[in-house]
């Protein structure tokens, strides 16, 4: 048995250790925590199972008890009995956490802060890998097979990132995993007794055997080998897969940790996941001669469904061989003007499958022919490589429009391709209806995308949050377009959904804005200047940005600055004074400071409807006591059922010894003897077993000697031989035997006027003053004889349920298709 609690102890730390690589999702530790807490109560409820002897399906039951308990404990719903007891509406708890998930998997990048569902998911599973770990191991001895859901774990960070995961928490998950089956080759030959020499000398069990010698050898061997080989080997971190076919799942990884195919990458999670992260970190840097550059862009979402506005897969030539000039095509539009300019951009902490550029590139270097540029998309992308610490510079054109320009562009024809494929929409006839609302009166492509870009203004009650919902789906966007209140995905899907019900093409386009950071010509972009906006393209034009979301509340916007999309929460420019005293180094594209940023209005009275907040202690006293008191509860049990079982039994003897007329053996001389119906009979037989039953009980309880071989006298003059009870208890003791014995063997039972529960209180006395403290203790909080009762019943039932899945084992082998061939007679 102690084997077996070592073995338990190894596979829950191993577990732990297996769960290392997790480390690198998490910003913080509290993970680990709450795994430590939740395997420790696994492997401690196998512990208790196995000390009591239980079946394997018990030992399974346990560890899932634990499981849940740990659970509702760590993420509580607020409606468990006594704060720890799970309810229904914990489960439903639990559910929500799991729906959760699933968006926040979408929605936060790597690493990962403390969301509660995410890491209720994460404590999950690595509570279910240590409950088959331990049954592998300790069970079913199979230690080598626990390796493959310690894997698991493992597979995790390596799904999540594009490079390859450090080598250091594999080492440690490996190191659990020989840690493993060490131990458990070692409780193996201790089962075998002690080793010997040839020559007689004694070996410890831990001294190894030439054959286990190698065994390790070459264990640590392939271990240094899997580790090493992928950092020796070129191009192990995209696989041969990605040369076959896209990989990547593109599901909930932010921007650092984003990789996979470029068409698979959920552009609206990371950047979600970005905006939403609480530090801020450096991620682009990049060197323009552009004075007014405008937005960095790397990718776009230009496939446009209910469900949710995804990236198709890009297609382009490598960016060694060059791109077109949008200068020499040969088309001169009044009203549009092109500059070209030179940028040089250093990756801080940008892992994509694509490169940060500026739009109409025209030449670009410091890349190699794995980086491919998609001329319609405008975005530089790769299958095999990762944006992350690289150095580049590029050529690019940056055009300016007039309004006069735009709205002197045509409309496409119905049939034209451009028109059929970004247009692409489903129909929500709220959508539908508002957009026929705004482009009521509007003739041209652009007094339309005009008509819904001002539309999203403070006077229409728009306002910027990054607290909202950030799903870009047909009802989510419906739900912004009434509520009024998101952020700048939001703005920007919304605007291309509207704009395409309206018959115009358009896109959603995501980048940098320029920040605040800003020297000289150098701008340091980092996550919280991540966004997105919509492009809409115009015949003979090209593609034209609008920036829907409001400007004040977006540092480095551009919108401000846009002759063709004017900010049009802007306030009326005011001839004044300039302030003394203000930094005439501020740069203008800082966005609003905390003194002059829209606030949204506030309800007075609100704080007369809701009265004073109250001050709210810690918690964690409540949750100490609550676990005091749960495990009182449970110790409890036994000592509960103990004393309902003794007053069950004494109700039975004192009615018994109240009922009898008569005394103890014959009838008294000149008394006729009374004679008892069988009914009276076996009541007074029924009784007498009561009692006999609490005494044997009794001797249990305080660890008296049982002999399940004697008579019941000769169990009552043994205790009087050997001193137990003395006085009253040895009359009583007798009493106790005779009744018993008279009862199993005798025509009839003893009656007796003075009740046999004062015998039986009269030995509780005796043996209770002859015992210890310990003894004494454990009698009165958790007598034996309901723990070994407990345990009978607990066996039986374990039994029982074998022999049934026996025979019905037995039964469905009948009808095994090679028996009944092999039945059948040859002819």
């Amino acid at each position: 048995m102690r084997g077996r609690r070592h073995l338990g102890f190894v596979a829950a730390v191993a577990t732990l250790l297996a769960a290392a690589p997790l480390a690198t999702i998490y910003e913080r530790w509290t993970w680990l925590v709450q795994c430590v807490i939740v395997v420790a109560l696994i492997s401690g409820a196998a512990t208790l199972a196995r000390w009591w002897r239980a079946p394997v399906w018990a030992q399974i039951v346990s560890m899932l008890g634990a499981l849940l308990f740990g659970l509702t404990w760590i993420f509580p719903s607020g409606a468990e009995l006594l704060n720890l007891i799970p309810m229904p509406a914990t489960v439903q708890h639990f559910g929500a956490l799991v729906t959760g998930s699933a968006q926040d998997m979408r929605t936060y990048g790597v690493p990962v802060q403390d969301v509660d569902s995410l890491l209720f998911i994460t404590v999950l599973g690595v509570g279910g890998v240590a409950i088959v770990v331990d049954l592998l191991t300790v069970t079913l001895r199979r230690p080598a097979l626990a390796g493959l859901p310690m894997l698991a774990i493992y597979s995790v960070p390596v799904a999540v990132h594009v490079d390859s995961v450090s080598a250091v928490p594999f080492a440690i998950g490996a190191a659990g995993f020989l840690w493993l089956l060490a131990a458990d080759n070692v409780d193996r030959v201790r089962h075998f007794g002690r080793r010997f020499t040839g020559d007689g000398r004694d070996v410890d069990v831990w001294e190894p055997s030439p054959l286990a010698a190698a065994g390790r050898r070459l264990a640590v061997v392939g271990v240094v080998v899997a580790v090493a080989l992928p950092l020796a080997v070129p191009g192990m971190t995209s696989g041969l897969l990605s040369r076959i076919g896209p990989g990547g799942s593109g599901q909930g990884n932010g921007l650092s940790g984003s990789g996979g195919s470029p068409g698979r990458v959920n552009l609206f999670a990371a950047l979600s996941g970005e905006l939403t992260r609480s530090e801020i970190r450096d991620m682009v840097k990049v060197t323009t001669d552009d004075p007014s550059p405008f937005y960095l862009r790397f990718a776009v979402a230009d496939d446009m469904r209910r469900t949710g506005v995804a990236t198709r897969t890009p297609n382009g030539m490598p960016v060694t061989r060059g791109m077109v000039d949008p200068r020499n095509t040969g088309r001169t539009i009044e009203g549009i003007t092109h500059h070209a300019y030179q940028a040089n951009v250093e990756i801080i902490d940008f892992n994509m499958p694509f490169l940060p550029v500026y739009a109409e590139l025209v030449s670009m270097s410091g890349v190699d022919s794995t980086w491919l540029y998609d001329e319609s998309m405008q975005v530089v992308f790769s299958n095999r490589s990762s944006s992350q610490k690289r150095k580049y510079s590029f050529e690019y054109v940056r055009a300016e429009y007039t309004p006069q320009a735009l709205a002197a562009a045509p409309s496409l024809p119905p049939e034209h391709a451009m028109r059929q494929l970004y247009t692409e929409v489903d129909q929500v006839r709220e959508v539908d209806d508002l957009v026929a609302r705004l482009i009521r009166g509007k003739r041209t492509d652009y007094d339309k995308v005009r008509a819904i870009f001002d539309y999203f203004s403070r006077d229409n009650g728009f306002s910027y949050s990054v607290s909202t919902e950030g799903g870009v789906s047909g009802q989510d966007i419906v739900n912004f377009l009434t509520t009024k209140v998101g952020f700048c995905q939001q703005y920007a899907a919304a605007m291309t959904w509207l704009v395409r019900a309206a018959g115009i093409p358009a896109r959603v386009a995501f980048g940098f804005t320029n920040g605040t950071n800003r020297q000289e010509n150098t701008y340091t972009l980092t996550n919280l200047n991540l966004h997105a906006w919509t492009e809409v393209y115009f015949t003979d034009i090209g593609w034209v940005p609008f920036d829907p979301t409001p400007a004040a509340s977006i540092p480095g916007s551009a919108r401000s600055r846009s002759a063709w999309a004017p900010d049009v929460d802007a306030p009326d420019p005011v001839t004044s004074a300039p302030a003394t005293g203000g930094n005439p180094e501020t740069d203008a594209s800082a966005g609003p400071t905390e003194d002059n940023r829209p606030e949204r209005a506030v309800d007075e009275n609100l704080g007369e409807i809701t009265g004073p907040v109250a001050q709210r202690g810690p918690t964690w006293p409540l949750w100490v006591a609550a676990g005091a008191l749960l495990l009182v509860l449970l110790l409890s049990l036994p000592a509960l059922r103990r004393e309902l079982l003794r007053r069950r039994r004494q109700r039975r003897t004192t009615a018994a010894a109240s009922a009898a007329p008569t005394a103890v053996g014959e009838a008294p001389p000149g008394v006729a003897r009374v004679l008892l119906s069988d009914g009276e009979l076996a009541r007074a037989r029924a009784d007498a077993h009561a009692a006999w039953d609490e005494f044997i009980d009794t001797l249990v309880d305080f660890r008296v000697r049982v002999d399940p071989t004697e008579t019941p006298r000769a169990t009552a003059e043994r205790l009087v031989a050997d001193g137990l009870t003395t006085g009253p208890a040895e009359e009583a003791v007798r009493l106790l035997g005779r009744a018993e014995e008279r009862a199993r063997y005798a025509r009839e039972p003893l009656r007796q006027h003075a009740p046999l529960d004062d015998a039986l209180r009269a030995v509780r006395r005796a043996l209770r003053s002859q015992a210890d403290r310990r003894t004494r203790i454990v009698a009165a909080a958790l007598p034996p004889s309901v723990l070994n009762r407990w345990r009978s019943t607990l066996m039986d039932v374990s039994a029982g349920v074998v022999g049934r899945s026996s025979r019905v084992r037995d039964r469905l082998l009948r009808w095994n298709p090679r028996r009944v061939l092999a039945s059948r007679p040859s002819r």
